[in-house]
């Protein structure tokens, strides 16, 4: 999917955003505490899921605009397909977001929503800002292989070499799962060719996209890395939002 603007935030950190076009107590009280765990647990998780699904419904509707409702006959769908069935997305959600209305019907607005995020939290819009970053292929490999032993660091860069990936690491930014996936990277043109390939070696892929990775990281003092990470947090929570990169450390 295509970035279609660049952000920066005052002087620091840089980002690129692809938008859309654009107690132990009395045993009377035992119930009430666990619902309060429950809700204060499940209650943001529920929430965080929502706003998952409904930005991979967003990519689903871009991709089959760009592409075609035919996953086999579009690989940037079928991939986004694959990442939707990786975080079990109902199956009726996936089809109603391929066959259903076209995207934002006013681009501008989405741009002015961006930007009104960015001014209430100190970022300005510069499109100077995707220099930072570069497009390269990301196959997300789950912890696990096939036969379900964890897979190690040595076994990881193994099959990377094997594969063709030019790097392989934790991937530290997915906070739902217990166990961190592996980000193998490689050139976008050798993005299916590395994914098929991991899945022959044994490896279980959860997703294949191409992703605008960092050219170098920025350490921040707490106090802008804290107004950063609200920024952040803005910007991932505006449904005009479907991807967010950055390139704080």
């Amino acid at each position: 999917m295509a970035a279609v603007g660049a952000l920066a935030l005052a002087r620091w950190p840089r980002l690129v955003a692809a938008s859309r076009p654009l107690h132990v107590g009395p045993p009377s009280w035992a119930g009430h505490n666990r619902w309060s765990k429950v809700k204060n647990v499940k209650g943001p998780r529920d929430t965080a899921r929502s706003r998952l699904f409904q930005r991979l419904s967003l990519m689903l509707r871009t991709a089959a605009r760009e592409g075609g409702p035919d996953p086999a006959l579009n690989a940037q769908l079928a991939n986004v397909v694959e990442q939707c069935r990786a975080k079990n997305m109902p199956k009726a959600s996936i089809e109603a977001a391929i066959h259903g209305a076209v995207l934002t019907d006013n681009p501008r607005r989405s741009q002015q929503d961006v930007r009104l995020i960015l001014t209430r939290h100190g970022g300005t819009m510069a499109e100077g800002a995707r220099h930072g970053f570069e497009q390269k292929g990301v196959v997300r490999v789950g912890p696990r292989d096939l036969q379900g032993h964890p897979v190690s660091l040595e076994a990881a860069l193994e099959a990377a070499l094997e594969a063709g990936a030019q790097d392989v690491c934790p991937d530290e930014e997915e906070e739902e799962e217990e166990e961190p996936a592996l980000k193998f990277i490689c050139e976008t043109s050798a993005l299916r060719t590395v994914r098929e390939r991991l899945e022959a070696s044994g490896l279980r892929p959860l997703s294949a996209a191409i992703e605008y990775l960092p050219r170098d990281r920025v350490t921040l003092p707490e106090g802008p890395r804290e107004q950063a990470e609200r920024l952040l947090q803005a910007l991932g929570d505006c449904p005009d939002v479907v991807r967010l990169y950055h390139n704080i450390q």
